[in-house]
Formats: structure tokens, C-alpha cells, sequence
């Protein structure tokens, strides 16, 4: 276009890669377990042992491992920030309360482990005579048509909403 060539052409297109909110290539997080054992002591077990406390992760170690690789491919800290920490445990923290809502130390038949994954609601009514229960479904699915799961947990909903106001304002790259 220039029958010169500009000096200012690569300063531009650095700035325009910075403004389009495209992660460098092979940026990943580097959330630990460590991290995540202060973060979320819930997801710990606390016992003693010749005085000392030891803390077991109530998440099998290999399925923690996983979840905290998922976190820092997916919560980049260059879109998080100053939150990069707390948004990477509220991911490991969603997935292994998924993980522990179908735990079981073993099954019987195929049918247990069907019946301790199918998702309910939150109990929307009761009654004692003739024992009603009915389940307002409505608040897992709110949001999550674009979210997957995310509502599923309070970690997960947390997440959610702090993406949103991350996300907030767009960008217009040329």
C-alpha cells in the first residue's frame, strides 16, 4: 500500500494482537496442588498422625491431577489477572464436586451408577401425607444453555459470573 516501508508496522500489529484478547501461543496456567489444598481445604480430609496433621484429598489424587492440568490450559492468566488464582481453584473446585457428587467406592450393577448420576433439582415442595417431592430442575439448567455445567455447582456459579464480568466489554480488532 506504502510505496515505503513503514517503521510503525510491527508496534501496530503487537497492539492489535494484544487488543484482540488471543492468548500467546502455549500460554498455560501453573495452579498446584499445593495451591489448591490452601485454597479449598474442603476438599481435604484432616487427620492426625505423631502430632502432626495430615490432609488426604477426598478427590482421588490422579483425577485432581487432571482437573488442575484442565485449569491452567483453560484459565489463562493472562484474561484473569489479579483473579487468575482464585478463578483456576474454582475450576478444580467445580469439577472435583461434580466428580464427587457420583463417587462411589464401588457399585453393584450398572443401575447404582446410572441412579447416582441423574441430576436433580433443588426440592421445590414437599408433603408428608402420601409423600410428595417435587424438583424445581429449573435452577440447574438456568444459564447453562451456553455455560454446560456451570450452574451445576456453587464453585462452578461463581466462576460463571466472575467470567462474565471479566468478559465484560468488547473489543474491536481491525
Amino acid at each position: 500500500m506504502f510505496p515505503f516501508s513503514n517503521p510503525m508496522i510491527p508496534f501496530f500489529e503487537n497492539a492489535k494482537k494484544v487488543a484482540s484478547n488471543i492468548p500467546a501461543y502455549g500460554e498455560k496456567g501453573e495452579y498446584t496442588v499445593d495451591m489448591f489444598s490452601s485454597d479449598f481445604p474442603q476438599f481435604y480430609t484432616k487427620t492426625e498422625e505423631e502430632g502432626e496433621a495430615v490432609y488426604t484429598p477426598l478427590v482421588p489424587e490422579a483425577m485432581l491431577d487432571q482437573f488442575i492440568d484442565l485449569a491452567n490450559d483453560s484459565v489463562l492468566p493472562s484474561r484473569w489477572g489479579a483473579q487468575w488464582r482464585y478463578a483456576a481453584g474454582l475450576f478444580v473446585a467445580h469439577w472435583s464436586a461434580l466428580y464427587l457428587q457420583t463417587y462411589s467406592d464401588g457399585s453393584l450393577n450398572a443401575q447404582s451408577v446410572a441412579s447416582g448420576a441423574s441430576q436433580t433439582g433443588n426440592v421445590s415442595m414437599a408433603s408428608m401425607g402420601d409423600t410428595t417431592v417435587k424438583y424445581d430442575n429449573g435452577s440447574i439448567d438456568a444459564g447453562t444453555e451456553k455455560w454446560g455445567t456451570w450452574n451445576a455447582t456453587k464453585y462452578g456459579a461463581q466462576l460463571a459470573t466472575m467470567a462474565r464480568m471479566i468478559g465484560i466489554g468488547g473489543m474491536y480488532v481491525i
